[in-house]
């Protein structure tokens, strides 16, 4: 009896979250308290977005440009997530991933469709950015314990950069996703509450902020020089494109396709769906909601304490510079308190990456033909190999480079250009994959025609910008 009580228990556990079988469906939660039970992939996101979006690009823009572009980052926290819960309903109803979508999207050059090689062209751009994000978890580090010279000296961060590589490699090789989720979560939680408190708590300062000074920020200009950091931080904070990608992975391993089930016609599938899109909904939008909370906390934070002081936070000493933030208003020991928590929030970034590009990598293969995607062995392994062989090109990518500023906003400049390619797959994914039933929603509907929109302006502005076919 034991034994029979638990085979289909194991089943379960062993299932491939990349299958749809019937005998996995299960109904969705209708009351509120079960559906939080089953949130997460949100929550992965909102780790991989803090660090390097909010963190340090967004404080950086905050140092540079003052209050003046409050507008934009909170256009580009809150505009995208209704273009990635379009995506994600289109995998939860066709179980399938957003790589595999994009491949619908013509022409296709080989193999592929044009967005996956823009895709390809833009993970290297994000090499850089992970590297930043290395750097800077290898900075924070070599500050807290300079094992090797001085505190930032090459030796001392080349030594932090190994190590914190190893280390998020040992962490994830075994390509769980409930592991992932349970990092990332605690990691977000710690360092949002410190965050929101600090900016909260600065206008008791000698850096306090008020009215004028957050009404100055809605003036939906983009003030010259800083053109640049503008573009890479509407294309890294809140949920970038490659986020929007990476979601639909979580969203299948989590369970929200897997327990749907297949397509069979029926009405009680069609009920299961809208169930488990709900709760994926509701998924996006806390995540959202964390993502906006550490947004416009850093933003302000740059702009109420380190613009004033025209400290803008570059090259090696960014950390440094960014731990300013908390020593120059909470006195020199808050120094290590900054220092602890920069490290949680930069690592969580590096599970991330570290969980999510070797899988997409995977999945690009097997889109190609280098490998059967299907065959859960051929991808685990896959996965693993790759698990152990990226993060250390990324570590490459910055002791070659050395500035963590500068190489995340490559990469953000990268996924704002990918974004625009994404807004176009989802409109056409959501025409020719999403049943009539599923679009019925005005709202919702009305909410993505103005996401779409503000991506669409606001990306083609910076990239036209940028290229100085729009003049100062």
């Amino acid at each position: 009896m034991s034994t029979t009580a638990t085979a289909p228990a194991a089943e379960h556990a062993q299932a491939d979250p990349y299958a749809l079988r019937p005998e996995d469906a299960r109904p969705a939660p209708t009351a509120f308290r079960e559906r939080i039970r089953h949130l997460g992939p949100g929550f992965v996101l909102s780790a991989a977005v803090v660090g390097s979006g909010e963190l340090i690009t967004t404080t950086a823009l905050g140092a540079q440009a003052g209050f003046a572009l409050l507008w934009l980052v909170i256009v580009s926290t809150a505009v995208k997530v209704w273009v990635q819960m379009e995506l994600a309903q289109w995998t939860i109803l066709n179980g399938r991933t957003a790589l595999e979508g994009y491949r619908e999207i013509g022409p296709r050059i080989g193999r592929l469709s044009w967005i996956n090689w823009l895709w390809i062209g833009m993970d290297f751009a994000k090499m850089f950015q992970r590297g930043g994000i290395i750097g800077g978890t290898a900075a924070a580090c070599s500050v807290l314990w300079p094992v090797i010279g001085e505190p930032l000296s090459w030796g001392s961060l080349a030594l932090w950069a190994v190590v914190v590589t190893v280390a998020a490699i040992l962490l994830l090789q075994s390509g769980k996703y409930s592991l992932v989720e349970r990092a990332c979560l605690v990691s977000v939680v710690v360092f949002t509450l410190v965050t929101v408190s600090l900016a909260v708590g600065l206008p008791g300062t000698e850096f306090g902020y008020g009215g004028s000074e957050l009404g100055s920020g809605f003036g939906f200009e983009i003030p010259a020089g800083t053109v640049g950091i503008a573009l890479a931080v509407f294309g890294i904070t809140g949920v970038g494109a490659d986020e929007m990608t990476t979601y639909t992975y979580w969203c299948l391993e989590k369970g929200y396709a897997r327990w749907t089930g297949p397509d069979d016609g029926s009405e009680e599938r069609a009920r299961r769906a809208e169930g488990w899109i709900k709760v994926m909904r509701l998924d996006a939008l806390t995540g959202l909601a964390v993502c906006v909370l550490c947004t416009l906390s850093f933003y302000v934070i740059g702009a109420a304490v380190l613009h004033p002081q025209g400290l803008v936070p570059e090259g090696n000493e960014m950390i440094t510079t960014l731990s300013r933030i908390y020593t120059d208003t909470m006195g020199p020991w808050a120094e290590y308190l900054f220092l602890v928590g920069a490290f949680a929030v930069l690592f969580s970034t590096l599970i991330g990456s570290t969980a999510s590009v070797p899988r997409l990598w995977t999945n690009t293969l097997g889109l190609l033909g280098v490998i059967d995607w299907s065959d859960v062995r051929a991808r685990t392994r896959t996965i693993r190999i790759l698990t152990w062989c990226l993060p250390p090109l990324w570590t490459c990518f910055f002791l070659w480079m050395q500035s963590p500023v500068l190489m995340v906003q490559i990469g953000g400049i990268g996924g704002g250009v990918f974004l625009l390619a994404v807004v176009v797959a989802v409109w056409r994914l959501r025409h020719t994959g999403v049943p009539p039933r599923f679009r019925a929603n005005t709202w919702l509907t009305a909410a993505l025609v103005l996401s779409s929109t503000a991506i669409l302006c606001v990306g083609v502005y910076g990239v036209l910008k940028t290229l100085g076919a729009v003049p100062e």
